[in-house]
């Protein structure tokens, strides 16, 4: 039967089928001979909307169905015009190119780079958003999302020009004048070096110290009687505070390395004379605190002798002044001798040009913004003077001394406070001056860009180093497949894949120790001497210990968004916590902890490290037994094993746990159902008795057996690092 139908417009609005009969006609899935009943059943009840392939209008408006060959014909056309829509999407690639470079590449988000780079055997712990990519990965990369790679054009890249500001050459001997001596205090903790420089200038510094140590370093202008002038710079003397004393060093002229007598040398003396070494500076001993019956100012001496410090009363070159800094004991004997070695060392500096210096401390002040301490090295400094200092610049608004005075100019030797930086610059960085602002952006801008270009060098080494591993791993892997078959190789290749997941799984799931923290400290060398401490951790084993953020200034509100993130703590050295911030926290359950000693601070860490670390269980043996019969007695329905006993050790306590031990392994572990001595129930059966006893659980006896009775205690373990101090 022939089967080609003529359809009239009018009737084919109303042959409206229900079906699915017709939509998969439609697609070629029903035979033509089908066609008929499927039409018939649907006309004219409901109307129909056949498929594009399966009709055609002819010139008399009339729809006709079309027959299988050109159903076909059409099909192919169809199908090759999909085919040029589905064409490889092809991404512009390069060398060196980031993760977010890749990204911006395939027009996609980050995430879906990560989400791709899962199913690889790339190491997602090393990538960061910034992160170099190896050619290999972003090739794989790409596979995954069903594109294909194609290598942009090159273009030649200009060298960039350096735009840095570095310090003036070695100015001309004859244009240089004398200056102020800078000298620096260093000594062990509690030696008197800040009670020294009280007694110099005649304030109470000491007495103003948290826990009665020195945890900044200071800059302070002495003036003598004599008319002399020295700055002094007096250095922590903690054992935390190590690269506040070498940067004190590095910015010297001298040093007066302080020594109690009673106490002899110790281990931050001898390492304030290696500083004192590097800096190749000279040293004058202040022998301190003579006036104390245990002193011993020879033996001090001696004990510098093995350290290369050799004293003018045994023939070296070295000034010891003995001094009480508390009496105030021969201490213009000390300054004198410190004045005389400056003039033997000729200290000179350049007042004129552009200004030089060294950053001593810096920190936020609430009124004042960023601040630092800073010592003038050449050049003189004035009010709207540019500066910059690592990856930060200023216009000077305002500069202080010491105690707080406004000051006009700074010259070599003095220390000053400057104010107007547009962010806090680190400790140790050098100050430059330069022309203009503009000059000191292309300065930071110089700065960022290689610092970035250090950063991708070196994300490429440890790219590298992977991929190196990563190669020979896979070469090692396809040895041992040599000599197997086709089926045993895919076989293998499965089991590793499926090994990789579940690393991953595990991975993901991990519930491993962590305590995340968050530092903020009132100066950038308080925050610095914190996380040299915590560079020393290594019980991450134990407990992993992730500094989410530092920085300085009081604890805001952002540190307690990120410490609720992550379930973290908050630390403040020497910071402040307003009402407002302290509910906030209570509010979201957040620790903040604020400590004015260092030690008290990483005493407290210590101690959160070691409460995430699980308690162990201890038990105590209170007593012993030994089974000497088995029987059983009647309770209710129920027969229940009873044990009779004898007790060989201690005492047998009923509310106590119990372990019944057969052959040296512990067969059962838990209460007792009764204790009994004869027939009365007792609560103690002692050293000697006989008694019977059932177990909360049916157990069969043997004779032989022993009974321990033992009571159990919680130890709270403790973390293993140890931070020196």
């Amino acid at each position: 039967m022939n089967w080609r139908m003529m359809l009239t417009l009018e009737n084919l609005a109303y042959l409206r089928c229900a079906c699915k009969q017709l939509r998969s006609l439609s697609y070629g899935k029903v035979h033509r001979t089908q066609w008929k009943p499927v039409l018939s059943s649907a006309y004219p009840m409901y109307p129909v909307q056949l498929h594009p392939q399966l009709w055609q209008p002819d010139t008399n408006s009339q729809v006709r169905l079309l027959t299988t060959k050109e159903r076909k014909k059409s099909g192919k056309e169809k199908l090759q015009q999909i085919k040029t829509e589905v064409e490889k999407q092809e991404v512009e690639i390069m060398a060196k190119m980031t993760v977010e470079a890749l990204a911006k590449a395939m027009h996609k988000d980050v995430d879906h780079i990560y989400k791709a780079m899962l199913n690889t055997e790339i190491d997602l712990d090393v990538i960061e958003r910034d992160s170099v990519l190896d050619e290999e990965w972003i090739k794989q990369i790409i596979k995954k999302f069903g594109m294909k790679p194609r290598w942009a054009k090159l273009k030649e890249e200009k060298v960039k020009e350096n735009k840095d500001a570095v310090r003036r050459p070695p100015p001309d001997p004859s244009l240089l004048t004398p200056k102020p001596p800078v000298v620096t205090i260093l000594g062990h903790v509690d030696h008197g070096k800040t009670t020294l420089l009280d007694s110099l200038r005649k304030t109470q510094v000491a007495a103003m110290e948290a826990g009665g140590i020195t945890q900044h370093i200071g800059a302070f202008l002495v003036q003598l009687p004599s008319g002399e002038k020295i700055t002094f710079l007096d250095t922590p003397g903690h054992a935390a505070f190590s690269a506040m004393r070498a940067r004190g060093t590095h910015v010297t002229d001298l040093v007066i390395l302080v020594v109690a007598a009673e106490d002899g040398v110790m281990k931050q003396t001898v390492e304030s004379i290696q500083h004192a070494k590097n800096a190749k500076v000279p040293i004058i001993v202040a022998i301190n605190k003579c006036d104390k019956r245990e002193a011993d100012p020879d033996r001090v001496k001696k004990e510098l002798l093995a350290h290369d410090v050799v004293c003018e009363e045994y023939g070296g070159d070295v000034q010891t002044i003995h001094i009480s800094a508390l009496k105030d004991d021969n201490l213009m004997a000390l300054a004198e001798a410190t004045v005389t070695l400056a003039e033997v060392l000729e200290l000179k500096a350049d007042f004129t040009g552009p200004v030089e210096g060294t950053i001593i401390e810096s920190r936020t002040d609430k009124g004042k913004g960023p601040v630092t301490t800073a010592i003038i090295q050449r050049g003189t400094l004035r009010k709207g003077c540019i500066l910059v200092a690592g990856k930060s610049w200023a216009k000077v608004r305002l500069m202080f001394d010491e105690n707080g005075r406004v000051m006009e100019m700074a010259s070599p030797g003095m220390p000053v406070e400057i104010v107007g930086w547009k962010e806090v610059p680190s400790a140790g960085e050098d100050i430059l001056e330069v022309d203009s602002e503009q000059r000191a952006r292309e300065v930071i801008d110089w700065r960022g860009y290689v610092e970035q270009q250090e950063k991708i060098k070196k994300d490429l080494e440890v790219i590298e180093a992977k991929q190196k591993e990563h190669t020979d791993s896979y070469k090692k892997k396809r040895e041992g497949m040599i000599n197997m078959t086709w089926r045993e190789r895919q076989n293998a290749l499965y089991k590793a894949k499926r090994h990789m997941c579940m690393r991953l799984k595990e991975k993901v799931t991990s519930d491993k120790n962590k305590l995340p923290i968050i530092i903020k400290g009132d100066v950038d060398g308080s925050v610095e001497a914190i996380l040299n401490i915590l560079d020393t951790y290594d019980a991450d084993e134990e407990c992993e210990l992730d500094v989410l953020n530092f920085g300085i200034g009081d604890i805001s509100e952002n540190d307690l968004n990120l410490a609720e993130t992550f379930q973290g703590v908050v630390y403040g050295f020497n910071v402040n916590a307003s009402k407002s911030i302290q509910q906030l926290a209570s509010k979201k359950d957040i620790k903040i902890k604020i400590h004015n000693i260092i030690y008290r601070l990483i005493e407290d860490l210590h101690e959160e490290l070691s409460c995430t670390l699980p308690s162990t269980v201890e038990e105590h043996i209170l007593g012993e037994a030994v089974i000497l019969a088995t029987f059983e007695v009647t309770v209710g329905k129920k027969k229940v094993p009873v044990a009779g006993c004898r007790v060989q050790k201690g005492q047998l306590e009923k509310k106590m746990k119990f372990k019944l031990i057969r052959n040296g392994d512990v067969i059962w572990s838990g209460y007792l159902s009764s204790l009994k001595h004869h027939q009365d129930d007792v609560p103690v059966v002692k050293t000697g008795m006989d008694c019977g006893l059932s177990l909360e659980k049916n157990v069969e006896f043997q004779v032989g057996d022993k009974i321990v009775c033992f009571n159990e205690k919680k130890i709270e373990q403790k973390i293993s690092w140890n931070p020196g101090f």
